[in-house]
């Protein structure tokens, strides 16, 4: 195990989705590198397992990626892990990856937990194609270009966003794909509210205005040309 990083996937939401060789992973490396330390140990408290946390996150990945390194360079094993599905997918991380393969250090995904695939499976569309276009910006111009962008993209189109922003998005996409467009929003997958809202995207947009939804969640749109 020595000279490798080890990405390991952890549960989206319902804690028994873990690997056996994840769990594994986590208990004998020397120490485990996180995005946010009370989530971590939440996480880890709950598979009885207690290592050394270092925290990296978008806000001191530059400043710590090289301490990092360095320890790993020594002998030290590690696993990189973000606050809940598959690292660096749409998390930070990036830069600790390219700076340890640069010093020929081994990579060592632990492929698990994903909100994408549990996404698209339960939507009911064929996505043997799909476009992965994942969060927007939040700033209004950025977001309005990207969002004429996907107009012209005839797929399957995947998006995401922070909880406070689904309804946003859902406007969003009902005002520039259109109001018939279809879509599916699977909300709070894995967890027990978990749900799959189907319909046109003003239909979806509607119940999820009067249920004043709010939670994490991947929106699947059909921009398809029939």
């Amino acid at each position: 195990m020595k000279n490798k990083l080890f990405l390991v996937s952890t549960p989206i939401g319902n804690y028994d989705d873990i690997t056996l060789r994840a769990l594994k992973i986590l208990k004998s490396v020397d120490f485990i590198i996180c995005e946010e330390y009370k989530v971590a140990r939440r996480m880890l408290a709950h598979y009885k397992i207690d290592k050394e946390l270092i925290a990296l996150n978008e806000h001191n990945e530059n400043e710590v990626a090289d301490e990092i390194l360095l320890e790993i360079l020594k002998g030290k094993t590690s696993a990189l892990i973000s606050d809940c599905g598959t690292p660096l997918f749409s998390d930070p991380g990036h830069l600790l990856v390219d700076v340890c393969i640069s010093q020929n250090i081994n990579i060592v995904p632990v492929p698990g937990a994903s909100s994408l695939l549990p996404a698209l499976i339960g939507s009911g569309f064929d996505f043997e194609n799909f476009y992965y276009r994942g969060w927007l910006s939040p700033k209004k111009d950025i977001r309005r270009k990207q969002l004429l962008d996907l107009k012209r993209i005839k797929e399957v189109i995947v998006l995401m966003d922070t909880p406070y922003r689904l309804q946003r998005l859902l406007r969003n996409v009902t005002n520039m794909l259109g109001k018939s467009t279809p879509v599916v929003l699977a909300f709070a997958l894995t967890m027990k509210d978990e749900k799959y809202y189907r319909g046109s995207a003003e239909k979806v947009l509607t119940i999820a205005e009067k249920k004043n939804l709010k939670g994490e969640f991947v929106l699947i749109v059909n921009n398809r040309k029939e």
